[in-house]
């Protein structure tokens, strides 16, 4: 794996180069070593080396990739190749992305820098990409037959053009979707503002990541591409409660979250303990004058919602889609509903066949987050994770944002669970319940 501080140096040409525009020979002598990363931890900010300054963005359980700074030219090199994910631990999945991890790494930049991307294809079929919502020549924008050539597999094309406004945009081939997309080809894109933009506040802490979704069988590690509705596998990131990495902030904080949709559904995201205001979009910041605050925000497909709040209330806060079956895993679409179905004769009966059998699901399914049964390898439980009071019972897209008084600014480490001062915490009633009072018995 190469480090961060290998990516500096020169490496040779990446066989058999080709060029998506004009490009000087200068350009193409040597390119940018491609820099891999293939873990799942949450990275801290890149902090820029060189270029305009600006406060750089923390990646949920991914990272940014470094550039280099060549004759006023910020060059990135990005490889499209397959992967292997893990989405939690106990679960991994073959997947097609870059730079080793599915999503890719995001793309930091400032408005107004000279870009050139180098995209070597190591997949085993032509791709291309295109830079979802940004301005650029119409050469540029990556959509095979319409715009360039397709990228043959084991080519290297380059991409120039200048981050003209800023926002947060994603990046995704425009060749073989169904294929490529379905497989996790993604990744994140940062516009940093180069002056102070009077629609764009500071923020303290600043999150991005990416909505995804898989159909992968339990039991089995690669998705099916054909899929159009019935997904089982919901992600941010490429990975699923509980192991997606909770977003730490330190109280008072101003928080951003940059949420970005590449699936084929809708997905209202939802923050427990504090309202949120929408301030940009891939079409760019939000007039003030349109914003309201929220504790909800539905983000529709090829959308980018950018969320801010103040961290004002400690706690761990949930953050998740409100759609239920999306904070659960691997699900299984025909199971049948069997609340207040009595089962015990029939479970006897194939208990005799099957040892082991366990009646479920005939008092609601909560039983599975305690229940620790046989699974196939290489799946995830339904619903799983263990929090201070308990199995949490979640799964998918869900995540706790974990606001504490005395995390220190700049420091990510999670704090573990929150402590509640005394009296705060829900207690059961120990009293007489009286009986309910129903409607025209009075």
């Amino acid at each position: 794996m190469k480090s961060r501080r290998q990516f500096f140096s020169m490496a040779g040409m990446v066989g058999g180069a080709a060029v998506a525009g004009s490009v000087s020979r200068v350009a193409m002598a040597a390119l940018p070593e491609p820099v891999i990363e293939q873990t799942a931890q949450t990275r801290p900010p890149l902090q820029p080396s060189s270029g305009r300054p600006y406060r750089p963005v923390t990646t949920l359980n991914g990272w940014t990739l470094p550039f280099r700074m060549r004759d006023g030219v910020k060059e990135f090199h990005l490889v499209a190749e397959p992967v292997v994910r893990e989405f939690a631990p106990g679960f991994k999945a073959n997947l097609w992305g870059y730079n080793g991890q599915s999503p890719g790494p995001t793309i930091e930049v400032v408005e107004g820098d000279k870009l050139r991307i180098f995209v070597t294809n190591r997949l085993p079929e032509s791709t291309t990409i295109h830079w979802h919502g940004q301005r650029l020549p119409n050469g540029m924008d990556g959509v095979t037959g319409l715009t360039q050539p397709t990228i043959p597999p084991g080519k290297t094309f380059v991409y120039e053009f200048v981050a003209r406004r800023p926002g947060t945009f994603m990046y995704h081939p425009h060749t073989d979707e169904m294929v490529q997309m379905a497989m996790g080809m993604m990744g994140f894109w940062v516009t940093h503002p180069r002056t102070p933009n009077p629609l764009i506040d500071e923020a303290d802490r600043d999150f991005c990541f990416l909505l995804n979704a898989f159909d992968i069988d339990p039991g089995s590690a690669t998705p099916r591409i054909m899929t159009m509705l019935d997904f089982n596998i919901w992600g941010w990131n490429s990975r699923v409660f509980p192991g997606i990495d909770p977003l730490v902030v330190r109280l008072g904080d101003r928080v951003r979250m940059r949420v970005g949709n590449l699936t084929m559904t809708n997905h209202p995201i939802h923050l427990h303990g504090h309202e949120f205001q929408v301030t940009g979009t891939d079409g760019g910041p939000t007039p003030r004058s349109t914003r309201r605050y929220e504790v909800t925000e539905d983000i529709a497909v090829g959308q980018m919602r950018q969320l801010d709040f103040i961290a004002d209330e400690e706690g761990d806060w949930a953050v998740h889609c409100h759609k239920s079956h999306h904070t659960m895993n691997a699900m299984g679409h025909d199971v049948p509903t069997m609340i207040g179905v009595e089962q015990a004769d029939l479970a006897r009966k194939i208990s005799d066949l099957v040892p082991g059998y366990m009646e479920m699901g005939s008092h609601g399914m909560d039983e599975m987050s305690t229940m620790r049964m046989p699974l196939p390898a290489n799946t995830l439980p339904m619903m799983m994770g263990e929090g201070p009071f308990g199995a949490l019972g979640m799964g998918g897209m869900f995540s706790v944002v974990k606001v504490r008084r005395n995390q220190k600014r700049g420091d990510y480490t999670d704090p573990g669970w929150f402590k509640h001062p005394p009296g705060t915490v829900a207690y059961e009633y120990k009293g007489e319940v009286p009986p309910p009072v129903r409607g025209g018995s009075r």
